[in-house]
């Protein structure tokens, strides 16, 4: 139990008291609040000690499925081939070229392994290789809080014994460079270190110090994020600005790096758009009058007037137009219709000009996406698929004619055999008439649909993020011990296109928990799930919706596990000082309007924790995560724990070096894993013998 200190916070009127508002600390330097973390640690463990041998058991399980040695496909960027590869008990992908794609004239271009070797937490943020192909930049962040230092190494230079880094060294910056076309001169965003948002662009000549790099554009409206990117045909810059409802786009040309970005387009609050650059014309994807987005072609000389741009693929009520990748000849999109994705190549050039059709696939519902596509000069494009049942697969389509040609499969070892598991496509009717699609997995042998089988129900709803059907090894262990797994694709994604998102955010942010408890009672009601093995699990945002749900349907779940989750909305969204905060106002609404106040507090989990049963409830942090911080699960933890009328565990794990993305590396990720899987099964083993 946390000692309570109140304190107490008036808006409009409205008064709320925090007794746990002193778990705050920027500096997670605090030794209480650090002892507080260690205890919950030593409780977590001690009432998880008898669960340990199978954590162990699933950990190795987990591991005993993923091939040890193996390496990318390679592609084909400029004049070499570039691919990673793993080997043995490695954490971390090492990174090769060659000048062939049979790997002749391998070079060993970064040993990532050792790179991290000496740090508790590693995570390598972006590699960048030079125009000509002679410099690599390479971004690192030793500390979790996406705070990236970039260095630079001579690929010339391959006498281990010469000092192959140059001296220069780019200090926290967001992770990204682009090179100008002269191979020398850089262009990255610098992190502001008290909010954690990039809201400078630097550019850095090579061979010169930071302190003399020159600012070049600087955004005081921090609400919206900065990244940097160069066209398709390698020919402009760009400064990219995206808020959660606005674009604004800068450009440069690659040959005149000294020059001033200038807006690529007039600016329009509200209008999100996605530009790339081909030769004399720009396409653009645009919502511009279009919800679901359109497709516009426009030269060069008339991009900045949106009254020029001419109609390539009209708006569509039913079909969203996610994306668009660029070839000489060809215009591959990404498109999503009744919550399925899709790809149509579109010919733009040469003798059949104009005609279209899509690459097909055969699962009912799949994940997929465009893979690596260095080079717009191809006629041919790789794809990534994967579906519930099917390990991820790396297709190559001739474009010229849709044959496909398999180029590689994700191994699982052990007895896996696809066929024994089966996946469903459901649309369940939400409270309010709306239809919400779920994707489901089982294995065939054990499933009964007679209401006995335990079932995990995932979900995350936000920011238009759709969670796709993708195949996962660890799901195996659960499915094979009779779970159903179940994606509920909740409102607050863009699964069904923008209206979906557009009715899952703000104040129509309540519509993402009716969804998720909705779906949970039909999957009982319809016998994919036993009403007493219902389990739920969701992380960040989907940890705020596994904090709304308990408050609201807690009898509904067995067991609950909340993942970085994003608890202490309202205070949070208060406060612009925390990290990201002003960015999220389009998001959940600016509480400093009352409306959006009461829209929040309304579902906000932390102010919502009243005197009732709660399920049996895991929750999972980093102490330097830079997204959601520590203190939100700290919080909410410490209230449930106050208010809370049941016996049901409560078990709250910080990881003491890791960040938003938990620990690093492929077999350490996997003890976070097994320890949610053997927190579910031991609950429902004691659940059974009672």
């Amino acid at each position: 139990m946390a000692k309570k200190i109140p304190h107490t916070m008036t808006v409009h009127n409205h008064q709320r008291v925090d007794n746990y508002y002193w778990m705050r600390d920027d500096q997670r330097s605090d030794e209480n609040i650090l002892a507080h973390l260690n205890a919950e640690n030593n409780y977590a463990d001690a009432m998880l000690a008898e669960q340990m041998p199978l954590q162990e058991t699933l950990f190795q399980e987990l591991k005993a499925r993923i091939v040890k040695d193996d390496n990318t496909v390679p592609a084909k960027d400029g004049k070499y081939w570039y691919h990673s590869e793993i080997n043995g008990e490695q954490e971390f992908s090492n990174f090769y070229r060659s000048t062939s794609f049979d790997g002749e004239n391998k070079t060993l271009l970064l040993d990532v392994n050792a790179r991290a070797e000496n740090h508790e937490f590693y995570d390598l943020g972006d590699v960048s290789i030079s125009p000509n192909d002679q410099l690599m930049s390479i971004s690192e962040d030793t500390d979790s809080r996406r705070i990236y230092t970039i260095c630079f190494k001579d690929l010339n230079k391959t006498d281990d014994s010469v000092d192959r880094y140059l001296a220069d060294i780019l200090l926290e910056t967001e992770g990204q460079i682009v090179w100008a076309n002269d191979n020398k001169t850089v262009f990255y965003v610098k992190k502001d270190l008290n909010t954690l948002l990039g809201t400078q662009v630097y550019r850095h000549k090579l061979g010169t110090a930071q302190a003399d790099d020159v600012l070049v554009y600087e955004e005081h409206d921090h609400s919206f994020y900065i990244s940097l990117d160069k066209s398709r045909d390698e020919s402009q810059l760009y400064i990219c600005l995206h808020a959660t409802e606005s674009t604004h786009c800068l450009s440069l040309s690659s040959d005149e790096p000294y020059g001033e970005f200038i807006d690529l387009v007039t600016y329009q609050e509200e209008h999100e758009y996605y530009a790339d650059k081909m030769g004399d014309y720009y396409y653009i994807v645009s919502n511009y009058q279009a919800k679901n987005f359109k497709l516009m072609k426009v030269s060069i000389d008339q991009v900045a007037d949106i009254n020029n741009w001419q109609e390539v693929i009209p708006h569509r009520d039913n079909v969203l137009l996610e994306g668009i990748e660029i070839f000489h000849d060809f215009i591959v999109t990404t498109e999503r219709e009744n919550g399925q994705i899709r790809f149509i190549v579109h010919t733009i050039n040469g003798k059949n000009a104009g005609q279209q059709y899509p690459l097909s696939f055969d699962d009912p519902c799949y994940f997929a996406c465009l893979g690596d596509n260095p080079e717009p000069e191809s006629t041919v494009a790789r794809l990534y698929y994967s579906s519930l049942t099917t390990p991820g697969s790396l297709y190559e389509f001739d474009l010229a004619t849709g044959e496909r040609k398999l180029l590689k499969q994700q191994k699982v070892l052990g007895d896996f055999d696809k066929d024994k598991y089966q996946s469903e496509r459901l649309f369940i009717t939400a409270r309010d008439g709306v239809e919400v699609p779920v994707s489901i997995v089982y294995r065939s042998d054990s499933f009964k649909k007679d209401g006995t089988n335990p079932l995990l129900q995932y979900g995350y709803g936000a920011y238009g993020i759709t969670i796709d059907p993708n195949f996962s090894s660890q799901t195996l262990s659960l499915l094979d011990r009779g779970f159903v797994y179940a994606i509920a694709h909740v409102r607050g994604s863009e699964m069904l296109g923008r209206q979906w998102y557009d009715n899952g955010k703000m104040a129509h942010k309540q519509n993402t928990f009716n969804d998720f408890i909705d779906v949970t009672k039909a999957l009982v009601d319809q016998g994919y799930g036993a009403k007493d093995k219902i389990f739920a699990s969701g992380g960040s945002a989907g940890g705020l919706l596994m904090g709304a749900i308990v408050n609201q349907a807690p009898e509904l779940y067995l067991g609950i596990g909340a993942h970085v989750p994003f608890l202490d909305v309202l205070t949070t969204m208060l406060d612009e000082t925390i990290p990201l905060t002003t960015n999220e106002y389009d998001e959940w609404g600016n509480p400093n309007e009352y409306q959006a106040y009461q829209d929040i507090l309304a579902y906000s989990p932390i102010d919502n924790i009243s005197v009732q049963h709660y399920p049996n409830i895991l929750v999972t942090t980093g102490l330097h995560d830079s997204q959601v911080q520590y203190f939100e699960p700290m919080k909410w933890v410490a209230k449930l724990r106050e208010f809370k009328t049941d016996d049901n565990l409560l078990l709250f794990k910080t990881d003491m070096d890791a960040g938003h993305g938990g620990a690093s590396g492929r077999f350490k990720s996997l003890k976070e894993k097994a320890l949610e899987m053997s927190f579910f099964i031991s609950l429902l083993a004691s659940s059974t013998s009672e």
